[in-house]
């Protein structure tokens, strides 16, 4: 049940358990402490999620909790936007969302260190934009991320 983590019990939501395909970065007013290289270094990677742990790459973070919440528009733009016309602002329909709220999981771990700017692990807070498409963010840059389709 727990492919990479023995002697588990389950925290993060059945949902999200299996693989995730990174395939794109959306196009946000944000400010980052990333730049192309490393976004670019994302796409194409998998994010795979287990009962209580998840991986990225070659680094896996053991899921202390997970929390689950309803996100809407207003709540989340004021959540991740700073108001002032210099700094960050993210949206639904930046991100490509079209409906009124969507679950926000967010997966409670040790600090990761991927790599020197972030301690942030990609995948550990995301938007279910649908039943097999994620969003999330890394250092403040949007991704998107899909389950392959079954064979």
């Amino acid at each position: 049940m727990c492919p990479f983590i023995p002697n588990c019990q389950g925290n993060i939501p059945k949902n999200l358990w299996g693989k995730w395909k990174v395939t794109r970065e959306l196009n946000t007013r944000t400010i980052s402490c990333w730049g192309e290289k490393e976004a670019k270094e994302l796409i194409g990677t998998t994010i795979e999620y287990a009962p209580t742990a998840l991986r990225w790459g070659d680094s896996t973070v053991t899921a202390t909790s997970a929390k689950l919440k309803t996100a809407t528009p207003a709540h989340f733009r004021d959540e991740n936007s700073i108001p002032s016309a210099n700094g960050s602002q993210v949206d639904f329909q930046q991100l490509g969302i079209r409906k009124s709220s969507v679950t926000q999981i967010t997966i409670e771990h040790a600090d990761a260190r991927i790599n020197r700017t972030t301690t942030e692990f990609p995948g550990d807070d995301v938007l279910v934009k649908a039943p097999d498409t994620i969003v999330f963010s890394v250092c403040n840059l949007w991704f998107e991320a899909k389950r392959p389709a079954k064979k």
